[in-house]
């Protein structure tokens, strides 16, 4: 978490309010929270990177949407909150089962590695100026129930940090493991607030880091311009992949960009499609210009080309 400081981010983790998943329906006002039994499959973020997982709670174990639990992850046990039940996993996705709801003692814990965390993370940086190393450390996390400290950093090429981890280990006496991570994975765990005035999609809302293509723009109808479709990590927004679901099915009804329609005994191109507006703009050969809705296109069942409907 860098500059900023663990401690800091780990108090304001742990009093935010639960968030649901996206596209999830909101609560009924007055209803409570539904609580999740053995087999039934939650979706956890877990407190340090932010990332998703599918979990399910133990025999005889029950827990609500906002709860704190504990959850096995790649790298050891974590503090994860439920973001609520699910319907069904997503394709491909890795369902865990909950070690325990959090206790106050693991609470606690958390918000005691927050401050170690911060003095780790400075006394990283200083060993790796002190060496000269190509790389930029992205944050330190002690692990729930191990003695042990994750370094995260990026770096342009690999790294050869084996003097760094004998420097680390003499220092704090513990397991050190350093990661490197991507740039998308950087802004994932850090956050920050994006173009929009909202909390980064990678790091609020986001389950997986989508592969996200130049195309996704262009369906979009957005400008080319990589200094305004670019997000903090030098990337492609992740909101392109996010919505672009939605432009292609839209697109996929509508005629594309300067295709021919009829109308009124002449030939009119389409020059604008808002998707979101759902409003097409047409200019004609005699220089009319039409801004029409969805509703007015429609194709010609038996030459497939596109036309107006006739008024009225």
């Amino acid at each position: 978490m860098g500059d900023e400081g663990n401690s800091d981010r780990t108090g304001a983790v742990l009093d935010e309010p639960a968030a649901a998943p996206a596209g999830s329906p909101p609560p009924a006002e007055g209803a409570a929270s539904p609580a999740a039994t053995a087999r039934t499959v939650c979706r956890v973020k877990i407190l340090f990177s932010s990332a998703t997982e599918f979990c399910t709670a133990p025999e005889g174990t029950a827990v609500a949407v906002g709860d704190l639990v504990v959850v096995p992850t790649r790298y050891g046990n974590e503090i994860a909150r439920v973001l609520g039940v699910e319907t069904g996993l997503v394709e491909g996705a890795e369902e865990r089962t909950m070690v325990r709801l959090a206790s106050p003692v693991d609470i606690s814990r958390l918000r005691e590695n927050g401050i170690r965390e911060e003095k780790a993370y400075e006394t990283a940086r200083e060993r790796i100026s002190a060496r000269g190393l190509d790389m930029k450390l992205v944050n330190a996390h002690y692990l729930l129930d191990e003695q042990k400290i994750l370094f995260f950093f990026t770096a342009e090429e690999r790294i050869d940090f084996r003097d760094l981890v004998r420097d680390l280990v003499s220092t704090f006496k513990l397991r050190i493991e350093l990661r490197q991570i991507g740039v998308r994975d950087e802004a994932r765990v850090v956050g920050g607030v994006g173009v929009c005035g909202r909390a980064l999609c990678c790091n609020s809302i986001t389950d997986r880091l989508r592969p996200v293509s130049i195309k996704m723009a262009k369906e979009q109808n957005l400008t080319l311009n990589s200094m305004k479709i670019s997000g903090h990590c030098g990337r492609l927004l992740c909101c392109l992949a996010y919505e672009f679901d939605v432009y292609h099915d839209a697109r996929a009804t509508l005629p594309s960009m300067n295709a021919r329609v009829r109308y009124d005994d002449e030939e009119f191109r389409v020059t604008d499609l808002n998707v979101l507006a759902r409003r097409v703009r047409l200019a004609g050969t005699s220089g009319r210009v039409l801004d029409v809705g969805f509703e007015a296109l429609l194709r010609n069942p038996k030459t497939q080309a596109w036309e107006l409907k006739p008024r009225g």
